[in-house]
């Protein structure tokens, strides 16, 4: 089998690695792929993740059997369904699919229609409003940019004080961009966080399994959301009584409430999650694509073979008899530039990979890299997604921070306290 991987991330380069090893793989190639996933695709540096043209181009002249999209912006934009028109089969939601991660109104209004339980809400397109309903209504909130921005488009305000600058920010300075033109009031939500996944072809689900993620820039979960600091798997607060309930009262839901709809969902369904006290999920938000730093646990922990999954559920032939198994515990905790998630200088040079890499049960996934005639140099945000796994989270969070302590460039910044919850239960 031809397989393309669709980014150039931290959960591209971790996908390449999982499929990869598939006896099934024939030729695996990644647009635009990145320095550090050539050493296991062969890349396609000048075809952005987002040309849909390009893309559907070169899979029809490379005759690739299966394409794999990786990041959200290239869904929305309508690479599934090109590709689909063309006869390439393709793991990843169409735009109207899509449009659960794309405008979190959409996805709010799906939610009400469907009895999915999730936050109260108001969506507004005006600034002036916007503000009137926060000082109506002054007690905490979360304030969304309604399109996508990268994970960071979220503001979780303890005030009105706090709510009315991330309204100015997101509407008025543009800070993501037309993202920001409309916005959603969350009501706040208690409990804990998790990410629940699972694959379908719209009609037939295997689960994956839960994970959490460190939003929060610093440790104790305070600090601006980023796009992810860090992220384990298992995690305890998703037992089987509310994996049950996930499935029964989201998942499942989802996707009979878009097959009937009229937008059948084709790919990987990201459900995060808040948890109550009570084991009650309601659903934060929706995201249409493998979440990143999750993916990186994921595809660590993850026994068996990935690609008869993808291809299943492009193909809408999805074998629920074919689940994989999950192995050790797996751990990741994200190496990020200084002043991410804000500005960040580039081009610092990375000293300990190699000795990073060659410690028992470690991985080092590339997000922000790339390589020059003296090695690696930071290029993003979010530079190294450093991983751990072990027999569980301790030994996989400890393995983790080993290998972090063995890597450094100027202004590296980390969470200390990744999987720290799950050590507290």
């Amino acid at each position: 089998m031809r397989v393309l991987v669709v980014g150039s991330g931290g959960r591209e380069h971790a996908l390449v690695w999982k499929i990869a090893q598939s006896p099934a793989v024939d030729a695996l190639l990644a647009v635009p792929g990145s320095d550090a996933i050539s050493a296991l695709a062969r890349c396609v540096p000048d075809v952005a993740a987002s040309d849909v043209d390009g893309i559907t181009a070169l899979a029809q002249a490379e005759a690739i059997d299966l394409v794999v999209v990786g990041p959200e912006d290239p869904l929305a934009l309508g690479l599934s369904d090109r590709l689909r028109e063309v006869g390439i089969a393709t793991f990843g939601p169409s735009a109207a699919a899509a449009r659960l991660e794309a405008s979190k109104t959409f996805a709010k209004e799906f939610m009400q229609r469907h009895g999915i339980p999730t936050a109260g809400y108001k969506s507004f397109e005006s600034l002036e409003e916007a503000c009137a309903h926060v000082r109506e209504h002054p007690g905490p909130c979360v304030v969304k940019a309604d399109g996508l921005a990268a994970g960071k488009g979220v503001a979780v305000c303890d005030s009105a004080e706090g709510a009315l600058e991330a309204l100015r920010e997101m509407m008025q300075d543009r800070r993501f961009g037309d993202a920001g033109d409309r916005v959603v009031i969350e009501e706040r939500l208690l409990g804990e966080e998790a990410s629940y996944y699972a694959i379908t072809d719209g009609e037939r689900i295997v689960t994956l399994a839960a994970a959490q993620d460190h939003k929060r820039a610093l440790d104790g979960d305070v600090g601006e959301n980023t796009g992810g600091m860090g992220a384990y798997s298992p995690t305890p607060v998703v037992s089987e009584a509310v994996e049950k309930r996930i499935l029964d009262e989201v998942v499942v839901p989802t996707i009979r409430g878009m097959a009937a709809d009229g937008h059948p969902y084709r790919g990987v369904l990201y459900v995060g999650l808040m948890i109550d006290e009570a084991g009650q999920p309601q659903v934060i938000e929706f995201n249409v694509r493998f979440g990143d730093p999750e993916t990186q646990p994921l595809m660590l922990r993850m026994d068996g073979d990935l690609l008869p999954l993808l291809d299943g559920a492009a193909k809408g032939q999805l074998d629920e008899a074919n689940a994989v198994g999950w192995g050790e515990a797996a751990v990741c905790v994200v190496l990020a530039s200084g002043g991410y998630p804000r500005s960040y200088p580039t081009g610092l040079a990375i000293t300990g990979l190699e000795e990073a890499a060659a410690l028992e049960g470690v991985e080092v996934f590339h997000a922000g890299t790339r390589c020059t005639e003296d090695g690696f140099e930071t290029a993003g945000g979010r530079v190294l997604g450093v991983c751990g796994r072990g027999a569980d989270v301790a030994l996989a969070r400890q393995r983790a921070y080993a290998a972090c302590d063995r890597i450094a460039f100027a202004g590296m910044q980390l969470r200390r306290d990744i999987a720290m919850r799950a050590l507290k239960r």
